[in-house]
């Protein structure tokens, strides 16, 4: 297993996250609280509350975590499943590209590999980006959490080690057929641009309008997954992902699978594009 295809998605993932992460935070805000009438609202409460940093709560633990999930569990599963399917390496799959379908199955066995690992460090990041206290002040109230770690110790403690995984059968529904989906239009749009080969332009927009249909498609899921990562704070107890569909649609109706939708799509365009571009020429300068 070519330890290239690892280090390139390692790096490739952390560049993606940092300017990715101030429009996760507002995304998750949006999905999980009902206070904000909106993106810009919350952008703007925020900065007023609780500075710049507010946009950055929660980053360190993605930071740490990028290694593993990004690396080993996506680019380096979905390079190794393309390897084991069709048996070309990443610099002959120019000469010979794989099947859609091939694409596909690599980029679904990538997104449900990396979601065991991914689902205590996703709802570590959720509860922390919820915390909307400034940072501490002389006769403040603390915040709940103190940071990533203490987020984690307090979970087990209250909701037991089985709490770090709330929300992943959610998200196993929304990464497994979505990334697949990711790689899919990507590969797609490289291909239909430019057939004999791919420029750093080629493979930006293609990384980014990708990675727009993948959140796309991903959106619904992705608030039943956060709500489901808030309900052990909010004491509220769903029977299963279904039960917090229904509750969901009888409280906020239909709309409610839509939020965040916008801030998602912007999102999904930089960090996107920036990591397919820098994963793909990172692999062509080791080589």
């Amino acid at each position: 297993m070519p330890v290239e295809e690892f280090v390139a998605g390692w790096i490739s993932g952390a560049l993606g996250l940092v300017p990715g992460h101030p429009f996760d935070t507002v995304k998750v805000r949006l999905q999980t609280q009902t206070t904000y009438l909106g993106i810009i609202d919350c952008m703007v409460k925020t900065y007023r509350h609780e500075s710049l940093l507010g946009f950055f709560k929660g980053m360190s633990f993605p930071i740490e975590s990028i290694a593993v999930v990004n690396s080993v569990l996506l680019f380096g599963v979905y390079s190794n499943t393309l390897l084991a399917l069709i048996a070309t390496s990443h610099q002959e799959r120019r000469a010979q590209p794989p099947s859609y379908t091939h694409v596909f199955i690599a980029g679904c066995t990538g997104g449900f590999v990396q979601v065991y690992c991914l689902a205590p460090f996703d709802l570590i990041k959720v509860r922390l980006q919820n915390q909307t206290e400034p940072r501490a002040r002389p006769g403040s109230p603390p915040p709940r959490y103190r940071g990533p770690v203490h987020c984690a110790v307090s979970i087990c403690q209250e909701e037991g080690p089985r709490g770090l995984f709330r929300g992943a059968w959610a998200l196993t529904l929304r990464d497994t057929p979505t990334l697949g989906i990711c790689f899919v239009t990507c590969e797609w749009l490289c291909r239909q641009s430019t057939p004999d080969g791919q420029n750093p332009t080629t493979v930006l927009v293609a990384g980014g309008f990708a990675g727009i249909v993948s959140w796309a498609v991903a959106t619904p899921l992705d608030v039943i997954k956060s709500w489901m990562q808030m309900a052990g704070l909010k004491h509220r107890v769903y029977r299963g992902l279904l039960d917090c569909m229904a509750s969901s649609v009888r409280q906020e109706g239909l709309g409610v699978f839509f939020r965040g939708l916008m801030i998602n799509s912007a999102r999904a365009f930089p960090v996107s594009a920036i990591t397919f571009l820098s994963y793909e020429y990172l692999l062509r300068w080791w080589r």
